[in-house]
């Protein structure tokens, strides 16, 4: 039998993280591997499926086309996801190269496109040549039941949840569900790992593997739970989850919250201790939010003894000092924060006003008493923002160090409240996809009544180097971690990003 369908996840490492593409971590594409698993595994699917990892593998848009090509299955879905909110959109740079290198050597490949970008922008995505299907949105059921058809039109008008062509015009079916908390375990039964390369070939970000000194890779990462009860206006991740075709949806709008059973996820565990994996992420949106969910998994992974060197995330205001001993037990070395900004008023006008300012540095002093670093995530050029409350903002960061930290820049993601309000209002956006990664050449970050794009991106990127050639902070990392954590940091401070905006 010929293979049904390829699991495609793109590369654009290069475009999207300049010279930082050398230490970025390389991470195992997570929905690719849960949605093989069920193309095969589910009763009744049982279709002949792989996954081409471009990333891992390294290969150009023009190699992934030929492997593609030489594979020749009957759907090639390109899953653009990430780990961070930016990730979908601007992984569309190498989903798109790569798909029209495909056409261009064998146009009878049909292309499907699933991820967060393409459930926001369904009929966008489909004005793209390269672009045969979209799903609208995790496209579970959607892509089993297309696999069911024959592809041809009369049948895919029978597929919820699709999107296609008729004479080249995009139109959607009537959407379809996601998967019920109720049915996890059943229809999305973890990652199909055996069909990924060489579990060695993904590696940690730098900072993860200082707090035990390891080797970046081998290296896992896994979800507990799929997306968040919460209504931040600058993310997108749970339009995933919409069960309508409306173009004025957004995140917001279908904020679900679901975890597999404790029980299942050891067994999840156990397979990644069995294949030698130490350093793991937790790649839910929130770890540390439902203590039945997380201090069970915590138990099972301390029962086994294992030696996992974690990372996870966790919002200031579920973060308990009590949960914080478990945590550590269990191995969870490392957890990030969003902060975004120490200033209650800024952080309500993005509707994550869910914690006092004065709770801040105390959970910071808890978690580093309980052995736990911390990687805070700050953003800069929130709608109120001014050169001065940035400014408090960084020096509330310096002020109150953590292990790592990532500065962004106000994006409008699509599938995000803020984006519809950016387009309701005529801010401009990248007219591109890679102008939504906060590290590229192209990338294009908000205006703000206050501040030009030009000045945040610019307080951004000074402000990155301003904090970590920080005397204290480098004498932090050496003191916690050791000198080779120190010249880690040093070297990649040698690594200067060009930036169009900036006149590069």
């Amino acid at each position: 039998m010929g293979l049904d369908i390829l699991f495609v996840h793109p590369n654009a490492s290069n475009k999207i993280y300049q010279g930082l593409s050398k230490i970025s971590a390389i991470e195992p594409p997570m929905w690719a591997a849960m949605l093989a698993n069920h193309c095969r595994l589910v009763p009744k699917n049982n279709f002949g499926v792989q996954i081409l990892d471009c990333e891992a593998e390294l290969l150009s848009w023009e190699d992934s086309a030929k492997t593609i090509d030489d594979i020749n299955p009957r759907v090639a879905c390109f899953v653009v996801y990430g780990q961070q909110p930016s990730a979908s959109s601007q992984n569309m740079t190498g989903a798109i190269g790569t798909a029209k290198e495909l056409k261009k050597l064998n146009p009878n490949i049909k292309t499907l496109f699933v991820g967060g970008h393409i459930s926001a922008l369904p009929l966008e995505v489909l004005k793209e040549d390269s672009v045969d299907m979209v799903c609208q949105n995790e496209g579970v059921y959607t892509i089993s039941n297309l696999l069911k058809t024959d592809l041809s039109p009369e049948r895919l008008k029978l597929v919820r949840g699709l999107g296609y062509k008729i004479d080249g015009k995009g139109v959607l079916n009537l959407p379809e569900g996601i998967v019920p908390r109720s049915r996890l375990e059943f229809d999305l039964p973890g990652m199909a790992w055996d069909l990924l390369p060489d579990i060695k070939k993904y590696r940690t970000a730098g900072w993860h593997s200082w707090s035990n000194n390891t080797e970046a890779a081998p290296f896992a990462s896994i979800y507990t739970s799929l997306g968040c009860p919460y209504k931040c206006s600058f993310c997108m991740i749970n339009i995933i989850n919409r069960v309508d075709v409306s173009p004025y949806i957004s995140s917001q709008d279908s904020n679900v919250f679901r975890y597999w059973r404790p029980e299942f996820m050891i067994e999840q565990f156990d397979q990644i201790a069995r294949m030698g994996v130490k350093n793991v992420k937790i790649a839910d949106e929130l770890f540390v939010l439902n203590p039945n969910h997380f201090q069970r998994i915590c138990d099972l992974i301390i029962e086994r003894g294992y030696d996992f060197n974690i990372w996870a995330y966790s919002r200031i205001d579920t973060c308990k000092p009590k949960y914080l001993d478990v945590l550590k037990k269990a191995g969870v070395n490392w957890l990030g924060l969003g902060i975004e900004n120490p200033n209650q008023t800024l952080r309500q006008e993005i509707h994550k006003d869910g914690y006092k300012e004065v709770k801040i540095g105390d959970l910071m002093t808890d978690m580093r008493n309980a052995g736990i670093s911390i990687g805070g995530n700050y953003i800069f050029g929130l709608p109120m923002d001014t050169h001065e409350s940035m400014r408090e903002t960084l020096d509330f960061a310096i002020a109150n160090k953590t292990e790592m930290v990532n500065f962004y820049c106000a994006m409008a993601y699509p599938g995000s409240p803020l984006y519809l309000q950016a387009r309701e209002n005529g801010w401009e956006l990248p007219n591109d996809y890679v102008g939504y990664s906060q590290h590229a050449y192209e990338t294009l970050n908000l205006s703000n009544d206050n501040l030009t794009a030009v000045e945040i991106l610019k307080f951004r990127d000074e402000a990155f180097v301003e904090y970590n050639s920080d005397i204290d902070y480098l004498n932090l990392l050496e003191s916690k971690f050791g000198k080779p954590a120190r010249d880690n940091m040093e070297n990649t401070l040698k690594i200067k990003l060009k930036r169009k905006l900036l006149g590069d």
